[in-house]
Protein backbone atom coordinates (compact mmCIF):
# COMPACT_ATOMS: atom_id res chain seq x y z
CA UNK A 1 0.00 0.00 0.00
CA UNK A 2 1.54 3.31 -0.93
CA UNK A 3 -1.25 5.87 -1.12
CA UNK A 4 -1.57 8.40 1.68
CA UNK A 5 -5.06 9.52 2.05
CA UNK A 6 -7.22 12.06 3.82
CA UNK A 7 -10.27 9.58 4.96
CA UNK A 8 -12.06 13.03 4.62
CA UNK A 9 -11.30 14.01 1.39
CA UNK A 10 -13.47 12.07 -1.09
CA UNK A 11 -16.27 9.12 -0.14
CA UNK A 12 -15.89 6.75 -3.11
CA UNK A 13 -18.91 6.15 -4.72
CA UNK A 14 -20.34 2.23 -5.38
CA UNK A 15 -16.93 1.14 -4.38
CA UNK A 16 -17.99 -2.50 -4.12
CA UNK A 17 -20.16 -2.05 -7.23
CA UNK A 18 -16.51 -0.86 -8.91
CA UNK A 19 -14.38 -3.75 -7.66
CA UNK A 20 -16.37 -6.09 -8.69
CA UNK A 21 -16.86 -5.49 -12.08
CA UNK A 22 -13.16 -4.60 -12.57
CA UNK A 23 -13.22 -8.63 -11.85
CA UNK A 24 -9.56 -7.88 -9.82
CA UNK A 25 -6.67 -10.98 -9.56
CA UNK A 26 -4.10 -10.65 -7.23
CA UNK A 27 -1.47 -10.22 -10.29
CA UNK A 28 -3.36 -8.24 -12.40
CA UNK A 29 -2.80 -4.54 -14.24
CA UNK A 30 -5.52 -1.86 -13.91
CA UNK A 31 -5.65 1.48 -14.42
CA UNK A 32 -8.16 3.77 -12.41
CA UNK A 33 -7.59 7.25 -14.67
CA UNK A 34 -9.37 9.32 -11.89
CA UNK A 35 -7.71 8.81 -8.25
CA UNK A 36 -8.82 11.92 -6.86
CA UNK A 37 -8.77 10.88 -2.52
CA UNK A 38 -7.43 7.82 -3.59
CA UNK A 39 -10.67 5.74 -2.30
CA UNK A 40 -11.01 3.65 -5.48
CA UNK A 41 -6.92 3.21 -5.87
CA UNK A 42 -7.42 2.21 -2.19
CA UNK A 43 -9.46 -0.61 -2.54
CA UNK A 44 -7.51 -1.84 -5.61
CA UNK A 45 -4.49 -1.72 -4.35
CA UNK A 46 -5.47 -4.21 -1.05
CA UNK A 47 -6.60 -6.80 -3.82
CA UNK A 48 -3.33 -7.45 -5.26
CA UNK A 49 -0.35 -9.22 -4.81
CA UNK A 50 3.47 -9.18 -5.53
CA UNK A 51 2.78 -9.51 -9.11
CA UNK A 52 -0.42 -6.91 -9.38
CA UNK A 53 0.19 -3.30 -10.84
CA UNK A 54 -2.26 -0.15 -10.05
CA UNK A 55 -1.27 2.95 -12.19
CA UNK A 56 -3.45 6.04 -10.93
CA UNK A 57 -3.93 8.98 -13.16
CA UNK A 58 -4.77 12.43 -11.64
CA UNK A 59 -4.10 15.97 -12.70
CA UNK A 60 -4.52 17.95 -9.75
CA UNK A 61 -1.86 18.84 -7.48
CA UNK A 62 -3.51 18.50 -4.07
CA UNK A 63 -4.34 14.71 -5.52
CA UNK A 64 -0.74 14.27 -6.37
CA UNK A 65 0.55 15.22 -3.23
CA UNK A 66 -1.73 12.21 -1.67
CA UNK A 67 -0.43 9.62 -3.31
CA UNK A 68 2.95 8.14 -2.34
CA UNK A 69 4.37 5.47 -5.47
CA UNK A 70 5.31 2.09 -4.17
CA UNK A 71 6.27 -1.45 -5.62
CA UNK A 72 2.47 -2.28 -7.12
CA UNK A 73 1.47 1.82 -7.71
CA UNK A 74 2.68 4.23 -9.83
CA UNK A 75 0.86 7.26 -9.88
CA UNK A 76 0.74 9.46 -13.21
CA UNK A 77 0.27 13.46 -12.73
CA UNK A 78 -1.50 14.03 -15.90
CA UNK A 79 -5.27 14.43 -17.40
CA UNK A 80 -6.43 10.90 -18.47
CA UNK A 81 -6.79 11.89 -22.05
CA UNK A 82 -2.98 11.10 -22.14
CA UNK A 83 -3.56 7.45 -21.10
CA UNK A 84 -3.02 5.69 -24.26
CA UNK A 85 0.58 7.61 -24.59
CA UNK A 86 1.59 6.74 -20.81
CA UNK A 87 0.35 2.87 -20.92
CA UNK A 88 2.69 2.96 -24.20
CA UNK A 89 5.70 4.28 -22.21
CA UNK A 90 5.04 1.99 -19.09
CA UNK A 91 4.74 -1.25 -21.54
CA UNK A 92 1.32 -1.53 -21.26
CA UNK A 93 -0.41 -1.08 -24.49
CA UNK A 94 -3.70 -4.27 -24.95
CA UNK A 95 -1.94 -5.75 -21.59
CA UNK A 96 -4.45 -3.77 -18.88
CA UNK A 97 -6.94 -5.93 -17.16
CA UNK A 98 -9.55 -3.30 -16.13
CA UNK A 99 -9.73 0.58 -16.29
CA UNK A 100 -12.14 2.59 -14.15
CA UNK A 101 -12.62 5.56 -14.51
CA UNK A 102 -14.97 8.03 -11.91
CA UNK A 103 -16.16 10.78 -13.62
CA UNK A 104 -17.17 13.07 -10.13
CA UNK A 105 -15.56 16.08 -9.13
CA UNK A 106 -13.87 15.28 -5.44
CA UNK A 107 -15.74 16.09 -2.54
CA UNK A 108 -12.45 18.10 -1.73
CA UNK A 109 -13.04 20.38 -4.55
CA UNK A 110 -16.80 21.67 -3.79
CA UNK A 111 -15.56 21.86 -0.03
CA UNK A 112 -12.48 24.09 -0.86
CA UNK A 113 -14.28 27.47 -1.44
CA UNK A 114 -10.48 28.74 -3.13
CA UNK A 115 -11.36 26.21 -5.99
CA UNK A 116 -13.94 28.13 -6.99
CA UNK A 117 -16.10 24.98 -7.74
CA UNK A 118 -18.90 25.72 -5.40
CA UNK A 119 -22.04 28.37 -6.20
CA UNK A 120 -21.90 29.30 -2.56
CA UNK A 121 -22.01 33.38 -2.45
CA UNK A 122 -18.79 33.70 -0.18
CA UNK A 123 -16.71 31.52 -2.40
CA UNK A 124 -13.41 33.63 -3.57
CA UNK A 125 -12.30 33.47 -7.09
CA UNK A 126 -14.09 31.96 -9.80
CA UNK A 127 -11.95 29.27 -11.03
CA UNK A 128 -12.89 25.78 -11.45
CA UNK A 129 -9.67 24.37 -13.30
CA UNK A 130 -9.12 20.92 -11.77
CA UNK A 131 -5.75 21.55 -12.37
CA UNK A 132 -5.45 25.14 -10.84
CA UNK A 133 -1.23 25.70 -12.26
CA UNK A 134 -2.02 26.01 -15.99
CA UNK A 135 -4.90 26.88 -18.41
CA UNK A 136 -8.00 29.28 -18.49
CA UNK A 137 -10.07 30.01 -15.47
CA UNK A 138 -14.10 30.29 -15.73
CA UNK A 139 -13.09 34.05 -14.45
CA UNK A 140 -10.95 34.17 -17.61
CA UNK A 141 -13.90 32.82 -20.21
CA UNK A 142 -16.59 34.77 -18.25
CA UNK A 143 -14.76 38.09 -18.61
CA UNK A 144 -13.26 37.37 -22.44
CA UNK A 145 -16.00 35.21 -24.72
CA UNK A 146 -18.15 36.90 -26.46
CA UNK A 147 -21.93 36.85 -26.16
CA UNK A 148 -22.29 34.23 -28.66
CA UNK A 149 -19.57 31.78 -27.33
CA UNK A 150 -20.93 31.80 -23.62
CA UNK A 151 -24.63 31.35 -24.93
CA UNK A 152 -23.13 27.61 -27.24
CA UNK A 153 -21.59 26.93 -23.28
CA UNK A 154 -24.71 27.20 -21.33
CA UNK A 155 -26.66 25.41 -23.88
CA UNK A 156 -24.44 22.87 -24.71
CA UNK A 157 -23.19 21.43 -21.37
CA UNK A 158 -25.63 23.30 -19.06
CA UNK A 159 -28.73 22.21 -21.03
CA UNK A 160 -29.94 25.48 -20.34
CA UNK A 161 -33.15 27.13 -22.37
CA UNK A 162 -32.18 30.66 -21.23
CA UNK A 163 -28.27 30.40 -21.97
CA UNK A 164 -28.55 33.57 -24.36
CA UNK A 165 -30.19 35.47 -21.71
CA UNK A 166 -27.67 34.74 -19.06
CA UNK A 167 -25.15 35.38 -21.65
CA UNK A 168 -26.23 38.47 -22.32
CA UNK A 169 -26.43 39.98 -18.64
CA UNK A 170 -23.03 38.41 -18.18
CA UNK A 171 -21.66 40.65 -20.79
CA UNK A 172 -23.15 43.36 -19.99
CA UNK A 173 -22.20 43.18 -16.15
CA UNK A 174 -18.27 42.65 -17.11
CA UNK A 175 -19.03 45.79 -19.17
CA UNK A 176 -19.01 47.80 -15.69
CA UNK A 177 -16.88 45.81 -13.29
CA UNK A 178 -15.32 41.90 -14.48
CA UNK A 179 -16.46 39.28 -12.86
CA UNK A 180 -13.93 38.31 -10.25
CA UNK A 181 -15.62 36.12 -7.55
CA UNK A 182 -18.53 33.41 -6.99
CA UNK A 183 -20.93 35.53 -5.86
CA UNK A 184 -20.35 38.06 -8.61
CA UNK A 185 -21.76 35.78 -11.16
CA UNK A 186 -24.71 34.02 -8.94
CA UNK A 187 -25.84 37.67 -8.36
CA UNK A 188 -25.59 38.46 -12.52
CA UNK A 189 -27.91 35.30 -13.22
CA UNK A 190 -29.86 34.81 -10.37
CA UNK A 191 -33.08 36.82 -11.72
CA UNK A 192 -33.15 34.33 -14.54
CA UNK A 193 -33.08 31.91 -12.27
CA UNK A 194 -36.74 30.42 -11.33
CA UNK A 195 -36.43 30.33 -7.33
CA UNK A 196 -37.92 26.85 -6.79
CA UNK A 197 -35.83 25.36 -9.33
CA UNK A 198 -32.40 27.85 -7.83
CA UNK A 199 -30.09 25.11 -6.90
CA UNK A 200 -30.77 23.00 -9.87
CA UNK A 201 -30.47 25.77 -12.00
CA UNK A 202 -27.47 27.39 -10.53
CA UNK A 203 -25.35 23.89 -10.83
CA UNK A 204 -26.19 23.55 -14.68
CA UNK A 205 -24.69 27.24 -14.95
CA UNK A 206 -21.69 25.55 -13.06
CA UNK A 207 -21.64 22.27 -14.58
CA UNK A 208 -21.26 24.00 -18.15
CA UNK A 209 -18.31 26.45 -17.02
CA UNK A 210 -16.94 23.78 -15.21
CA UNK A 211 -16.55 21.40 -18.81
CA UNK A 212 -15.38 24.19 -20.65
CA UNK A 213 -12.62 25.21 -18.66
CA UNK A 214 -11.78 21.52 -18.08
CA UNK A 215 -12.14 20.31 -21.70
CA UNK A 216 -13.74 17.56 -20.18
CA UNK A 217 -15.82 15.82 -22.96
CA UNK A 218 -13.01 15.93 -25.16
CA UNK A 219 -11.55 14.49 -22.68
CA UNK A 220 -14.04 11.51 -22.13
CA UNK A 221 -13.71 11.05 -25.80
CA UNK A 222 -10.21 10.86 -26.13
CA UNK A 223 -10.44 8.13 -23.33
CA UNK A 224 -12.72 6.02 -24.70
CA UNK A 225 -11.13 5.80 -27.73
CA UNK A 226 -7.87 5.03 -26.09
CA UNK A 227 -9.33 2.15 -23.97
CA UNK A 228 -10.06 -0.16 -27.44
CA UNK A 229 -5.87 0.05 -27.23
CA UNK A 230 -4.81 -0.39 -23.37
CA UNK A 231 -7.30 -2.96 -22.68
CA UNK A 232 -6.77 -6.76 -23.35
CA UNK A 233 -9.30 -8.90 -25.22
CA UNK A 234 -11.95 -9.56 -22.20
CA UNK A 235 -10.50 -6.29 -20.31
CA UNK A 236 -13.29 -4.42 -18.34
CA UNK A 237 -14.46 -0.77 -18.80
CA UNK A 238 -15.78 0.31 -15.68
CA UNK A 239 -17.01 3.88 -16.02
CA UNK A 240 -19.41 5.47 -13.55
CA UNK A 241 -21.01 9.42 -15.00
CA UNK A 242 -22.73 12.07 -12.90
CA UNK A 243 -25.06 14.01 -15.90
CA UNK A 244 -26.65 13.39 -18.57
CA UNK A 245 -23.39 14.54 -21.10
CA UNK A 246 -21.13 12.27 -19.75
CA UNK A 247 -23.44 9.31 -20.08
CA UNK A 248 -25.21 9.44 -23.07
CA UNK A 249 -21.30 9.99 -24.77
CA UNK A 250 -20.45 6.59 -22.89
CA UNK A 251 -23.12 4.90 -23.71
CA UNK A 252 -23.26 5.66 -27.29
CA UNK A 253 -19.23 4.89 -27.56
CA UNK A 254 -20.29 0.84 -25.99
CA UNK A 255 -22.79 0.47 -28.46
CA UNK A 256 -20.38 1.25 -31.37
CA UNK A 257 -18.40 -1.38 -33.18
CA UNK A 258 -18.34 -3.46 -36.00
CA UNK A 259 -18.30 -7.02 -35.48
CA UNK A 260 -20.00 -8.11 -38.53
CA UNK A 261 -18.19 -11.06 -40.97
CA UNK A 262 -18.16 -8.43 -43.83
CA UNK A 263 -16.11 -6.23 -41.54
CA UNK A 264 -13.66 -8.91 -39.98
CA UNK A 265 -13.00 -10.03 -43.93
CA UNK A 266 -12.01 -6.56 -44.82
CA UNK A 267 -10.08 -5.42 -41.99
CA UNK A 268 -12.66 -3.05 -41.12
CA UNK A 269 -14.32 -4.02 -38.22
CA UNK A 270 -13.68 -1.57 -34.83
CA UNK A 271 -13.16 -3.12 -31.34
CA UNK A 272 -16.78 -3.91 -30.10
CA UNK A 273 -18.36 -4.18 -26.71
CA UNK A 274 -20.07 -6.81 -24.57
CA UNK A 275 -22.13 -5.04 -22.31
CA UNK A 276 -21.95 -6.50 -18.59
CA UNK A 277 -24.48 -4.01 -17.77
CA UNK A 278 -27.75 -3.72 -20.05
CA UNK A 279 -28.84 -0.61 -17.78
CA UNK A 280 -26.46 1.13 -15.76
CA UNK A 281 -25.98 0.50 -11.92
CA UNK A 282 -26.92 2.83 -9.46
CA UNK A 283 -26.41 4.05 -5.57
CA UNK A 284 -28.40 2.58 -3.23
CA UNK A 285 -30.85 4.73 -0.49
CA UNK A 286 -28.74 3.60 2.05
CA UNK A 287 -25.41 5.13 0.43
CA UNK A 288 -27.40 8.46 -0.77
CA UNK A 289 -28.21 8.60 2.59
CA UNK A 290 -24.40 8.14 3.74
CA UNK A 291 -22.83 10.12 0.71
CA UNK A 292 -25.99 12.83 -0.88
CA UNK A 293 -23.10 13.44 -3.82
CA UNK A 294 -23.64 9.88 -4.87
CA UNK A 295 -27.67 10.36 -6.23
CA UNK A 296 -26.88 10.88 -9.47
CA UNK A 297 -24.13 8.80 -10.34
CA UNK A 298 -24.74 6.16 -12.80
CA UNK A 299 -22.38 2.92 -13.39
CA UNK A 300 -21.97 1.48 -16.68
CA UNK A 301 -19.45 -2.01 -16.96
CA UNK A 302 -18.30 -3.29 -20.31
CA UNK A 303 -16.16 -6.29 -21.71
CA UNK A 304 -13.55 -5.63 -25.08
CA UNK A 305 -13.96 -8.43 -27.57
Amino acid sequence: MSIVQAEDYHVPVMLQECLEGMQLRPEGCYVDVTFGGGGHSRAILEHLASGGHLYSFDQDPDAASRAVEGEQFTFIASNFRHLERFMDYYGRLGQVDALLADLGVSSHHFDDMERGFSFRDEAPLLDMRMNNRAGRSARDILNEYDEAMLADIFYRYGELKQSRQIARRIVQARSASPLQRVGDLTAVVRPLVRPDQEKKQLSCIFQALRIEVNGELNALEELLESTKRVLRPGGRLVIMTYHSLEDRLVKNFLRQGDDSDDARIYGASSASWKLVTRKPITPSAEEIARNPRARSAKLRIAELL
